[in-house]
């Protein structure tokens, strides 16, 4: 078996400790058994550490998370861990059913991007705090859009 020293080192999660998509990213390193390092990225102090050079450079989108793994960064809290589920032994991440795993994408898509990101700091900061019922409304309809899917999908878990 030819296993890359590259797949040996340690993946590093550039990430925000309250951020929603970061703790999708360490939720699933969990599952999955994986030690990683962690770099945060305050999105708050000094105007937003996402926005420096430095961040921008490793993530161009300047949104948390962003993750080292394998001499590849990958950003979007999805695609990472589909990576780490078809690369890394454990416990599946998605089901193995072409079905259910295309449900689960389906679910994890409306949340994310249908119902969280209106309630990114980015965002807030962008429309306004006073705007937070408009906001509302959307984040709504996503829930009640998810709500008639669970319904069809869930058993212990949402599918």
């Amino acid at each position: 078996m030819h296993v890359s020293l590259v797949c040996l080192t340690k993946p590093v999660l550039h990430g925000y400790f309250r951020s929603s998509c970061s703790w999708r990213v360490r939720i699933a390193f969990a599952l999955k058994g994986i030690e990683y390092d962690q770099v945060p990225v305050n999105l708050i102090k000094d105007g937003g550490q996402q926005l420096t050079e430095e961040y921008t450079t490793l993530n161009p989108m300047q949104q948390v998370p962003a993750v080292e793994i394998d001499g590849t960064t990958l950003s979007q809290s999805l695609a990472v861990i589909q990576y780490i589920d078809e690369t890394r032994p454990g416990p599946r991440l998605l089901p193995a059913d072409p079905k259910k795993r295309a449900q689960v994408r389906m679910i994890s898509d409306v949340i994310a991007s249908g119902i969280q990101p209106l309630q990114n700091l980015y965002v807030i900061q962008k429309i306004g705090t006073e705007t937070v019922q408009w906001a509302q409304q959307f984040i709504d309809r996503g829930f009640t859009a998810l709500e008639p899917i669970l319904k069809e999908t869930a058993g212990k878990y949402c599918v």
